[in-house]
């Protein structure tokens, strides 16, 4: 079976990057995997400048990848590949039926799973890898589990098994806190499909799964939940009725659910200060001192009273953040609006004056595990922040890549 892979929700490329564990020296990438990338998408509605797409296709060609809208995609014509891998939104995934049609499903508009479903129906690719955040597994609100229960129905409907994991990049000696869900789904098809049927579902979370020999957890759990999905009539019945208490690991075979709540077992920490730049940096990033009053302010710990909408007064609290940031613990999450005045930007002690200053768009690539300058493609420093505030850690995908292709090897 060969590597090849199609990228969904390209981005910067960050699946790709990983996977093939890519290195930039000057304007030269360099793919040092064994993964063929045969087809990408990337395009972003709400902009007429995709600088993400024009990042991906200026460090890896513009010829195999597609700025236009996934949906207006025909299927069929997507390379045929092994593995199928995206970054989607984490969305509304309620489902109805159709007026027109009794048997027809109909997404939210815009709702980009259901590319990712067409894409599964289409060209039953035989793994797939998906990301993203860790809330998915715990939405919406107000019928836990739904939009999560969803896609797993999704993928059993389309002949997959699935396994997932929640994983803190921080808690695996990578450089950031960065909390996301993996999603590896293999179909019936498959030599490993076949294998895993053969366990018993604690083996697989603990022992022989994909998630667990790259990211090791406790044997001991602190919640246990089953369900079953192909117990529904169909996916609109899901959709209205489903509810599960997702836990950060779990696997669903045949449609049955089993999932547990984990703890990381992994001591190796990566400091904050081993990304930052240690020559001169433009005096631009370095704080004035009223803005190092209002970094003190936003986090420092606050207990002001407020009003509710009917009335009640109530105190708004928050507790106290570290200013500057710890040097010697991961990153905290990286967020889109990385770099302007607020609670969650990062404030760091420069290597050589030893002043506050924001991240520079190099550090932020190195948070991520990008290689340096990766985004310096065209786009302003704003927006560099902004795509490494969207984008995942590459180290984890690096790590899932690794166990994959064994995988892919024993198919042979």
């Amino acid at each position: 079976m060969k590597k090849t892979c199609v990228e969904l929700f390209a981005g910067v490329g960050g699946f790709r990057c990983g996977l093939n564990k890519v290195s930039l020296e000057g304007e030269k990438v360099t793919e040092n995997g064994n993964w063929e990338f045969l087809w990408a998408n990337q395009w972003e509605p709400s902009t007429k400048t995709q600088d993400a797409y024009n990042c991906y296709g200026t460090r890896f060609g513009f010829e195999d990848v597609s700025n236009v809208d996934i949906f207006e995609v025909d299927k069929k014509q997507v390379p045929d590949h092994t593995l199928l891998v995206g970054g989607f939104p984490c969305q509304d995934y309620s489902v109805a039926q159709t007026l027109s049609n009794s048997k027809g499903i109909e997404g939210k508009k815009g709702v980009l799973w259901w590319a990712i479903e067409e894409t599964l129906a289409i060209k039953q690719p035989p793994f797939v890898l998906l990301e993203n955040v860790d809330r998915l597994l715990l939405s919406p609100a107000k019928q836990r589990g739904r939009d999560f229960g969803i896609i797993l129905r999704s993928f059993y409907e389309n002949g997959y098994d699935v396994q997932w994991r929640v994983i803190n990049a921080g808690e695996y000696g990578l450089p950031q806190k960065r909390r996301r869900t993996y999603i590896f789904a293999y179909h019936k098809s498959t030599n490993y499909y076949k294998e895993m049927q053969k366990l018993n579902d604690n083996d697989v979370i603990f022992e022989k799964g994909l998630f667990v020999k790259q990211f090791p957890i406790k044997e001991s759990y602190e919640a246990i939940a089953e369900a079953c999905v192909s117990d529904y009539k169909d996916i609109i019945e899901v959709s209205n009725m489903f509810k599960c208490e997702f836990y950060n690991a779990g696997v669903m075979k045949n449609g049955g659910i089993y999932t547990v709540k984990t703890k990381a077992d992994f001591n190796l920490v990566y400091p904050l200060r081993k990304i930052r730049e240690e020559n001169e940096v433009d005096e631009k990033f370095f704080l004035t001192d009223t803005q190092v009053e209002k970094f003190a302010f936003l986090k420092g710990s606050k207990r002001i009273p407020r009003v509710k909408p009917d009335g009640t007064p109530y105190y708004y609290t928050e507790g106290a953040m570290p200013f500057p940031d710890n040097l010697d613990a991961p990153a905290r999450t990286m967020l889109t609006s990385e770099g302007g005045v607020s609670r969650t930007t990062h404030v760091i002690e420069d290597f050589k004056t030893k002043k506050p200053r924001l991240l520079t768009p190099v550090e932020c690539e190195r948070i991520n595990g990008f290689p340096d300058n990766w985004t310096n493609t065209g786009m302003t420093q704003k927006k560099r922040n902004f795509m490494m505030g969207n984008a995942l850690v590459v180290g984890v995908i690096e790590k899932i890549g690794e166990e994959i292709e064994n995988i892919i090897d024993k198919e042979n």
